[in-house]
């Protein structure tokens, strides 16, 4: 597992130095067995070889993420290859309206008829050394900005009143996701951000989302790869001039929409479901539908977009 992922950091053209210390890195802070089931084997690569060389530098150093970016840029993705390629256990903590300082630390409940101290993911990820994703840290309220300005400190320990100090693993390393424009969001305070190295996550590449086109699904013809790649630009176009909403910008959308064509589902049907039903307004699914059947016909079958 090890080789494989530092090989494919090669592959992406990192820098051998980096390679290196992450591999030092990955020898000299072990992890617990009881934890190996943590470290994450993601699904989906995320490619972009200045990207990866800033994060993998930053986490070197010592430093926490802040990955800014509108949807299907990768920051989610990008958070999990980290995790892997540095062979850490993660934790997932998303923020929303109900996060408090209690589901992040941890709270007192009943087991066996006593009250015990059940750990909370941000406790559980200081405490081993694990690599934390804070995902939507911009929708974090009061309560929960409190614990993240401990965590994210300088001197490494956390001391939120009410609970006991925790001093925070030297491997510990927190990747926050933001984006801006969805209900709920907020800007985040300077104190708070200042705690981050901060990556702008820019859109794939065409030439990217061929590749993981051609990676995820070898027996797509190559035609078709132009063709779906084409497609979701043209959707993150329209989306830019605010044509359409970001709902149908959805590669991971498109990427089972491939997967249902792939066994035997009609392609403009797969499209619809992936794609297009993720608009909830009529005129904008329209608009949606248009696009993909400028690239996509209605009598369009399995064998036409895969090799035998």
């Amino acid at each position: 597992m090890e080789e494989k992922v530092l090989n494919f950091l090669r592959k992406e053209g990192i820098s051998e130095n980096l390679i290196d210390e992450v591999d030092k890195f990955r020898k000299f802070y072990k992890v617990e067995s009881k934890l190996e089931y943590r470290i994450p084997s993601p699904k989906y690569k995320y490619y972009g070889n200045d990207v990866w060389e800033e994060a993998i530098t930053a986490l070197l150093c010592g430093e926490n993420l802040l990955l800014v970016g509108s949807k299907a840029t990768g920051k989610n993705v990008l958070a999990e290859n980290l995790s892997a390629v540095f062979g850490r256990p993660k934790w997932d903590i998303s923020f929303h309206v109900n996060t408090d300082s209690s589901s992040l630390i941890g709270t007192d409940t009943f087991e066996n008829g006593q009250v015990v101290f059940r750990n909370g993911p941000i406790y559980e990820c200081a405490k081993w050394g694990g690599f934390g994703v804070l995902d939507e840290i911009n929708m974090a309220k009061n309560d929960s900005v409190a614990v993240l300005h401990a965590t994210l400190d300088y001197r490494r320990i956390i001391d939120v009143p009410g609970y006991d100090k925790i001093t925070i693993d030297d491997a510990s390393r927190f990747i926050a996701t933001m984006n801006y424009g969805y209900a709920g969001t907020r800007e985040l305070n300077e104190a708070l951000t200042s705690r981050f190295m901060v990556i702008n996550m820019p859109n794939i590449s065409a030439d990217n989302l061929r590749k993981l086109l051609q990676i995820e699904y070898p027996d797509l013809k190559e035609g078709y790869v132009e063709q779906f790649a084409g497609l979701f630009k043209d959707l993150q176009l329209k989306s830019e001039n605010s044509e359409i909403s970001t709902k149908s910008v959805d590669l991971r959308g498109l990427l089972s929409s491939v997967n249902l064509m792939n066994k035997g589902l009609s392609p403009i049907k797969a499209l619809q479901m992936g794609i297009a039903n993720k608009s909830f307004d009529d005129f904008e699914r329209t608009l949606v539908e248009d696009v993909i059947r400028l690239r996509i016909s209605d009598s369009m079958e399995r064998n036409e977009i895969f090799k035998d």
